[in-house]
């Protein structure tokens, strides 16, 4: 229960990510958020939003993991996209801002010990 909850925290922080990148990139909030300027914000808003597709494509893996009736293979398909996360959280965080690792590596990181411990 403890990991479904986590995984399913994970998924809804890259829905909220994917919504930040796609639609608000460009707004106060977008750019608070990412420490850009309206420049810096217009410049980039197409690679921002492919970047939160990508995060939506996290986010569906990982809600059809804590769907799939066959629960086996949901798990597995729970660690793979967990693990998936915790790779683009430590890349983000290596060149983009080390923020990243806590932000969206921990909940990860808790939600594959969570998974791991069944």
């Amino acid at each position: 229960m403890i990991a479904t909850f986590l995984v399913a925290l994970v998924a809804i922080e890259h829905v909220y990510i994917l919504i930040l990148e796609m639609f608000l990139w460009t707004t106060p909030k977008g750019m608070k958020t990412f420490g850009t300027t309206k420049e810096e914000a217009e410049n980039s808003k197409v690679l921002a939003a492919n970047q939160g597709l990508y995060n939506g494509f996290l986010a569906a893996g990982l809600a059809w993991g804590l769907l799939h009736p066959d629960a086996e293979f949901a798990w597995q398909i729970q660690v793979f996209f967990v693990a998936c996360v915790m790779v683009a959280a430590i890349y983000g965080g290596l060149t983009a801002n080390k923020r990243i690792m806590l932000v969206q590596g921990l909940p990860a990181l808790l939600a594959m010990v969570a998974l791991m411990v069944l």
